[in-house]
Order: C-alpha cells, then sequence, then structure tokens
C-alpha cells in the first residue's frame, strides 16, 4: 500500500524524492498513526475500567442479549453477594417481584430499539435483606461491530430515600397525635369510595366526644392526648375489618368512620351503639378512670345518591341533631326532617335583610286586672314577621333561628325601641291612664353588657319615665355564667325600671331573695297555669300554687300570670291573691291600631 502510494506521489508534479524513499516514509506514517490509535485506545480503555471499578454506583455490563458479563465492587455490595455471582445472570433476573422484572423486560426493550436511556425506582433482590429500592438507569454502549448494542445497567441505593419520602407521605396524610387518617386522607378515601362504588351502599358516621373541655381543662392537654389515643383504639377495634372500614380524626375530638359495600341502617346503627358503648368504659391514666362518652350522627345510602359534600353535610345535620338531644346518643339522618329544617335554616339567613326592609311589626298582648278584667294593667310587646311569601310569622318561629344566626339582639333592640315609641304616643293621648309596657329580653341581650346604655338611651329619647318600663327575664337569663346579667338589673332599678321574672316553681321564686334581685313582679307560667285547665285541679297543684303566691306576697311581689285560657282559670287565679293576668280568656294579640283603640276603651296603668 506505501508502495503504491509512493509511485502515485512520484509521479505528482513537484515530488523530487525517489519511490522507494517515499515508500519508506509512508510506512513511517503509517507507523505512527497505528501507534497513536493504539496508545489512546488503550488509555482510553484504562480510564474507563478504572472508572467502572472504583464506581460508587453499581454497573452491570452485559451481552447483547441482556446477561450480566461483568459487575462491578460496588453493584455486589449494595445487593449483597460477590460481583463474580452476578456474572452469568440476566438483567431482569434482578428484579424482586414480577412487576420489578416485567419493568427491566421494558427497559431493555426500549435501549435495544434505540431510547438512549430507561430510568426508574424498584425493588431488586437483596441477597440477605430481602428488598431493596433502588434508582434504575439502563443505558446503551456501542459495540465493536457497526449497529451492534451492549446494555450497561446502573443502580445507585433509594432505600432511605424512598423510605423517607414514604414517611412523609405518611405524616402528610396521617394525624400524628392517633396515627389515624387525617381528614384530607379521609376526603379523598370518601371520594374514591364514591367515584369506584357505584354499586356500593356509603355509611358515613360522624363522632364528637362529649364535653371533652371537661378533661383537658381539668386533668391537663397531656391526658387529654391520651383519652384521644384511646378512643381512636377502641374506634379502629370496633370499625375496622368490617365493611372496609377506614376510621380517620378530623380534629379536634371529633371523628369520621367510612363503611362501604352491602350495608343496612341497622347494621350500622348496632356497629355505633358497639362503639358508643366501648367508649363509656373508663380509660385508666396515672390513677384516674376516665370514662367519655360520644355523640355520632349517621348516614346511610346509595353510594350514587348525591356527592362527598352533601354526604358530609347531612353526617353534621345528623351529629348536630345526636347532641342537641342530649349527647351520648346517635341520630340518624332523616330525609325528611332535613328538608323541613332547610326551610327553617332559610328562613334564619334573611331575617337581617327583612328586619332592614321593614318587615317586622309589634304585636301586643293587653294584661289585665283580676279584679276589673275592663283595666288594662300592662301592655306586652312582641315581635311579629310579616315574611312575604310566608304569611305572618309569630315570635317563636323565629326567635330560634335568630339566636342561631346571632340577630336576637338587633331584633330585641328593635322591639325595644318601637315599644317605648309606642308607649310614648299611649302617654301623649292619656297621660298617666296610659299602660306601661312590658318586653320581655331575648336570652342574648338580656346578658348583653350594653342592655343598661340601651335603655338608657331610648328612655332619653322618648322623653319617658322608666318606670313606664317593665323587662321581663327569666331563670336561665339570670344564671346565664356569660353575661353580668345581676349587675345590669342592679343598674337598670336604680334608674327606676321595673324588673319582672318569669317562674314555674319555687327554685324560681327564690332565686330572688338569694341573689337580692331587684324584682317587683313575678309572672306565673307554664305546668302550674297549665295544671288550672282541669275542671277540679289536683290538690297538690292547687297547694304549690298557693304556696308559690303566698311566698311572692312575702316577698312583696306582685304577682301576674301568662298563657290563662278560660275565665274559670282566671277566677282560681284571682281567689288565690293573683292580681293580673294576660292570655286568650281576654285578648290574644293586637297589632299596633287595634292596642291603641283597646287601651282607649280600656285605660288603666299599674
Amino acid at each position: 500500500m506505501a508502495r503504491r502510494w509512493a509511485a502515485t506521489l512520484a509521479d505528482t508534479k513537484g515530488v523530487t524524492l525517489p519511490p522507494e524513499e517515499l515508500e519508506q516514509l509512508l510506512l513511517g506514517v503509517a507507523n505512527d498513526a497505528v501507534d497513536h490509535v493504539s496508545s489512546g485506545h488503550d488509555g482510553a480503555l484504562l480510564r474507563f475500567s478504572a472508572l467502572y471499578a472504583a464506581s460508587p454506583m453499581g454497573i452491570a455490563l452485559a451481552d447483547p442479549d441482556g446477561e450480566v458479563v461483568e459487575a462491578n465492587l460496588a453493584l455486589g455490595q449494595l445487593l449483597g453477594c460477590p460481583p463474580d455471582r452476578l456474572r452469568g445472570r440476566h438483567i431482569t433476573g434482578l428484579g424482586s417481584t414480577d412487576h420489578d422484572v416485567s419493568r427491566l423486560k421494558a427497559g431493555l426493550e426500549q435501549v435495544s430499539s434505540g431510547v438512549e436511556r430507561f430510568r426508574e425506582r424498584m425493588l431488586l433482590d437483596h441477597a440477605e435483606d430481602g428488598q431493596l429500592w433502588t434508582d434504575v438507569t439502563l443505558a446503551r454502549l456501542p459495540g465493536d461491530r457497526p449497529g451492534s448494542v451492549y446494555p450497561v445497567l446502573m443502580v445507585s441505593d433509594a432505600n432511605e430515600l424512598h423510605l423517607l419520602q414514604e414517611r412523609l407521605v405518611h405524616q402528610n396524610v396521617h394525624d400524628p397525635l392517633t396515627g389515624l387518617p387525617n381528614a384530607s386522607s379521609f376526603s379523598t378515601k370518601l371520594e374514591a369510595a364514591l367515584t369506584a362504588g357505584a354499586r356500593d351502599d356509603i355509611a358515613l358516621i360522624y363522632l364528637d366526644v362529649d364535653g371533652f373541655k371537661v378533661v383537658n381543662d381539668g386533668l391537663g392537654a397531656g391526658v387529654g392526648d391520651q383519652v384521644l389515643r384511646g378512643v381512636a383504639g377502641k374506634l379502629s377495634a370496633v370499625f375496622t375489618g368490617h365493611h372496609d372500614g377506614f376510621v380517620a380524626r378530623l380534629s379536634g375530638d371529633g371523628f369520621a368512620v367510612l363503611l362501604r359495600g352491602r350495608l343496612s341502617a341497622a347494621e350500622v346503627v348496632e356497629l355505633v351503639e358497639r362503639a358508643l358503648e366501648d367508649l363509656n368504659e373508663p380509660i385508666y391514666l396515672g390513677g384516674h378512670g376516665i370514662g367519655v362518652s360520644a355523640s355520632a350522627g349517621i348516614v346511610v345510602r346509595a353510594a350514587v345518591e348525591g356527592g362527598a359534600a352533601e354526604l358530609l353535610r347531612a353526617a353534621e345535620i345528623a351529629l348536630h341533631r345526636a347532641k342537641e338531644a342530649g349527647k351520648a346518643q346517635w341520630m340518624l339522618f332523616d330525609p325528611e326532617l332535613d328538608a323541613r329544617d332547610r326551610g327553617r335554616y332559610q328562613l334564619g339567613a334573611v331575617i337581617a335583610g327583612a328586619l332592614e326592609n321593614g318587615e317586622f311589626s309589634l304585636v301586643y298582648q293587653p294584661t289585665v286586672k283580676l279584679s276589673d278584667t275592663g283595666r288594662i294593667a300592662a301592655v306586652n310587646a312582641g315581635l311579629r314577621w310579616n315574611h312575604p311569601e310566608k304569611g305572618e310569622l309569630d315570635s317563636d318561629e323565629f326567635y330560634p333561628l335568630a339566636q342561631t344566626t346571632g340577630m336576637t339582639v338587633p331584633l330585641g333592640r328593635w322591639l325595644l325601641a318601637e315599644s317605648l315609641a309606642a308607649t310614648a304616643r299611649w302617654r301623649t293621648r292619656l297621660g298617666d291612664a296610659a299602660p306601661d309596657v312590658c318586653v320581655r329580653l331575648p336570652a342574648r341581650l338580656a346578658i348583653d353588657p350594653d342592655l343598661v346604655l340601651l335603655v338608657r338611651e331610648q328612655l332619653d329619647k322618648h322623653e319617658l319615665p322608666a318606670t313606664a318600663l317593665r323587662l321581663c327575664t327569666d331563670r336561665d337569663s339570670v344564671l346565664d355564667p356569660r353575661g353580668e346579667v345581676l349587675d345590669s338589673f342592679a343598674v337598670l332599678a336604680d334608674l327606676g325600671t321595673q324588673l319582672v321574672l318569669t317562674i314555674s316553681g319555687s327554685a324560681d321564686l327564690e332565686l330572688i331573695p338569694q341573689h337580692g334581685l331587684p324584682v317587683r313582679h313575678v309572672i306565673l307560667s307554664g305546668p302550674v297555669i297549665d295544671a288550672l285547665d282541669a275542671d277540679e285541679p289536683a290538690e297538690p297543684d292547687i297547694r304549690h300554687l298557693t304556696q308559690l303566691v303566698t311566698r311572692a306576697r312575702e316577698l312583696q311581689l306582685k304577682v301576674g300570670a301568662e298563657g290563662v285560657r278560660t275565665h274559670e282559670q282566671a277566677t282560681r287565679l284571682r281567689q288565690l291573691g293573683v292580681v293580673a293576668a294576660r292570655g286568650p280568656f281576654a285578648n290574644d294579640s293586637a297589632t299596633g291600631d287595634e292596642v291603641d283603640a283597646l287601651i282607649a276603651r280600656h285605660p288603666g296603668g299599674s
């Protein structure tokens, strides 16, 4: 070859060397080239070998079929065996599970078909520890023949990282105190159950520990935490294993249970009753036998009936009813009752707008003197809602809703202002013959710290003496620990306002001397009046009523009655010493214009 190129070059213009010398020169060039290539190849090979041997990453070289030809020390250490024991094994045989074997096989196919790299996290077999989480990379190396490809496997330890990630995921979806799934995890589980379980029934149970604040405040948060762990354990013991039972802690002392499958309400109720019974068993902590109870709201329905939001709302409503019914019991969601309640709640939601739009008006009930039923002793003022769609609504239909929505104080303020405005009008016409106005304070207004200021402002605005106003309250308001009712009553009495207490028994009456209440009138109400409905009232009822009236007169109180239906009742009350009464026997109710006419015909005063 050198001779041929020498002859060619010798025949070229400008070349003066003879062909033999050119041949020698070309041979020298060729030898140098061969030496250079050989030297570079050996260096690259040496460098690759050193890198392969020293790499902290496990590496296996395989033949085109995927059989391991060589493995480095790092791979042997990673898989717990000498590298020579890996030679001859197929790469796919390193996978720990059928799923991992399939993924390695797919990776080899991808690399052979031209994909540069295949990466995945998977389980490989460890010779001593079983399974090991690893990050696996399959790549292709060019062979020494054109178009040939040799797969190379590269493996790094991902076990600690994977376990850490699993711990983080676990912490993200589990409650750290009880170890139960948390609210987020429960929501995900519920959505999945509703999506996947088209033929299943779903039972959702909300449980709430009754009076947990007593445990927490009385024995400390640490004991409270242990109690919650105990509750979690008992709930799990009852529900886990039944109908794919899933128990979660939602927040605080609230828990939830999800059941799915073929369910009946009776079966779910049986499980709930068992759980509530187990919770009643004391948990012994530091020498204390701590017993707790829980209330539960239950919803059982087909999975296809509505979404998660509706199901959660139903469980909350059922739980709320269970607590209202006395706690320590369960309540099953009732769709018909819920439909009625929805109407009530919608009514409560628009009270504020109705007050602003002038839909409320005063309704009056006169209190007449029993010695002369033609004379009005006082006029009781109340509220009526003239609803544009539902018509006239009495206070007992909307006051409970106002209490829930925080509207009792605004309604009470409006009632007081309008009542005193009417009283001012009566006094302008009739002078001292005008009756007093009696306003029954909503419980929330009775405990309001601004009550005294409100009364004073309204009296001054309408230029009325304080004696023209009677404020009526009851036992619950007097004893409410949230408000300074007793102090407010003392100030109101000093102003001259007449205070009235509704009573139904001796315990109510004895609040007056016990707390030094500046009360001037008591109103007999409830069972003590209802007992007079009979043609011949029972002797104990008459005796009880007589004792009440006698004791009230000893305390120098004027005694009235409400809810009196018949003239016979009124006569019995007058004979026992009751001086005034109101109810259907006299005049059930009157509007503004009607009461003005009634007062004009029957003036009286206290």
